[in-house]
């Protein structure tokens, strides 16, 4: 037997193997195992930004309790101002001050009116999340062992394909195989076909010519567009 007629064999065998491939990742179970998954995933990020969010939070709150107490420093020196006035102090450098004051008090509640709005809301988001959480993880258990139960139910039929295909290797060359198997990992499929018309019959690109000339029997080329093996008319 030749290499080509081995590994078309072998191919013909790996069909049944990638058609159960592609039904159990399309099945509902799977589906909604993988949506359960990225979500927790995801989630699990999403908390993660939101812990280092709450901590520049606890940031800004510090730096605006240390503008208040210098602000509430900057009061104590009207605490006298009645009897400084009394010795002639001058009452325009007290009235700018007491302005300045009064501005830097009315940015400061400004700031943190916005501040907490923003704390609330990203503890409202943190509490959401993490509800969600809590029931995906539910619903992810449930899934996983719905998907294992359909992998299960079909695992039978899978082992008595891959011992088909044990036995069909045999008459493959490691080279032939190994060259096989990475198409194969790279979700190529079929992975060597028959040109036709001179065009690979699976993308519809043309070989080179000087490729194409070089085919003899058994002999194969690689598609430049698609990657799969193709073998001469």
């Amino acid at each position: 037997m030749s290499q080509l007629q081995a590994i078309l064999n072998y191919q013909k065998i790996d069909e049944e193997l990638y058609a159960l491939e592609r039904e159990l990742s399309s099945s509902k179970e799977r589906k909604e195992y993988v949506q359960a998954k990225k979500f927790l995933m995801s989630a699990a990020e999403k908390l993660d930004l939101l812990d280092v969010k709450a901590k520049q939070l606890e940031g800004e709150v510090a730096a605006l309790a240390k503008k208040a107490a210098e602000a509430e420093e900057t009061l104590k020196d009207f605490s006298n101002v009645d009897e400084l006035m009394e010795n002639g102090a001058d009452v325009a450098f007290y009235k700018k001050n007491a302005l300045a004051l009064l501005e830097q008090f009315k940015k400061l509640k400004a700031s943190l009116n916005a501040l907490i709005a923003t704390i609330n809301a990203t503890d409202e988001e943190y509490k959401k999340l993490k509800k969600q959480v809590l029931t995906m993880q539910k619903q992810y258990k449930e899934a996983q062992e719905k998907y294992a139960a359909v992998k299960d139910s079909r695992e039978e039929e899978r082992q008595a394909i891959e011992a088909r295909l044990k036995e069909a290797k045999k008459d493959v060359s490691p080279e032939t195989m190994e060259r096989y198997l990475n198409k194969r990992k790279e979700k190529i499929f079929p992975v060597v076909g028959q040109l036709h018309d001179k065009r690979c019959p699976y993308c519809g690109m043309e070989p080179p010519l000087a490729a194409v000339n070089k085919l003899t029997a058994g002999s194969t080329i690689e598609c430049d567009s698609c990657h799969r093996i193709l073998y001469g008319e």
